[in-house]
């Protein structure tokens, strides 16, 4: 795609709404450590680093970082970005940004988010962790080069991705410009070998410039979704806790109950 010829700056805003689920079997006694396990693996020191890694992937640049762990669980973390000096090669190209070997930035344009929500259920001893991470950046920059890092830097059982490009830009003949880069699919974004592992779902909605993708992984082996890995359950009792996670898996990733 040509580099547009713009009249001052690109108001374009291009918004990634990101929420990952990590779901895992913790019968009563074991609930206080794996909330216990969740809030170190993921405090905000470490969600802060995830989100400055971020910002370097789309080449911002941070401006400010706010964040704050919380009694008796979860983190979040704001910052404030600005475009780069430099705006990395290939940002606009449709294709996946790199892989990696609750915190709040500020940017001057537009900033970065992140909050968790660990909780459990009530009857079944099914833990469920959510991460919601918005993207928000204006200007020449993406949030979508991130996609790939940003699911691999979490236990991504289930993937739920929105994308919008809001507002328009104007050329130096006058003409509104309402995209400033091509996208049929946010699928496009990530990696073939990560697609391999999940089923994936697109609903778009190209006249609008909405794009919704969900994913869940397709192997749910049982001993990957215990929270003490040794244990003694009978066959039968496996079965049932494997149906469990299926059913809530299932229900997150279809957004409707189904008992």
């Amino acid at each position: 795609m040509s580099k547009l010829q713009l009249h001052g700056f690109n108001n374009l805003t291009k918004s990634l709404s990101f929420n990952i689920y990590d779901v895992c079997y913790a019968p009563k006694e074991q609930e206080k450590a794996y909330i216990e396990y969740i809030d170190e693996a993921y405090n905000a020191k470490r969600l802060t680093q995830i989100l400055k890694d971020v910002a370097n992937i789309i080449g911002a640049q941070i401006l400010n970082i706010a964040h704050q762990d919380y009694d008796p669980q979860g983190a979040s973390v704001t910052m404030l970005i600005s475009e780069g000096a430099v705006i990395p090669a290939g940002m606009n190209s449709e294709s996946p940004g790199p892989l990696p070997d609750t915190i709040l930035a500020h940017l001057d344009k537009s900033h970065i988010t992140v909050h968790t929500y660990p909780e459990s259920h009530p009857d079944t001893d099914i833990c469920t962790f959510r991460a919601d991470i918005d993207v928000s950046t204006c200007g020449q920059i993406s949030p979508l080069k991130a996609l790939n890092y940003l699911i691999h830097s979490f236990e991504s059982d289930i993937v739920i991705m929105d994308y919008r490009v809001r507002g328009f830009t104007r050329d130096i003949s006058g003409q509104k410009h309402y995209i400033d880069h091509k996208i049929n699919s946010i699928q496009n974004y990530i990696a073939e070998s990560t697609k391999e592992l999940y089923q994936m779902i697109d609903v778009n909605v190209y006249q609008e410039n909405i794009f919704h993708t969900k994913m869940m992984l397709k192997e749910t082996e049982l001993e990957n979704y215990l929270f003490e890995k040794e244990s003694n359950f009978s066959d039968e009792e496996k079965q049932e806790i494997q149906e469990m996670l299926q059913d809530e898996m299932a229900e997150i990733f279809y957004g409707r109950n189904f008992s």
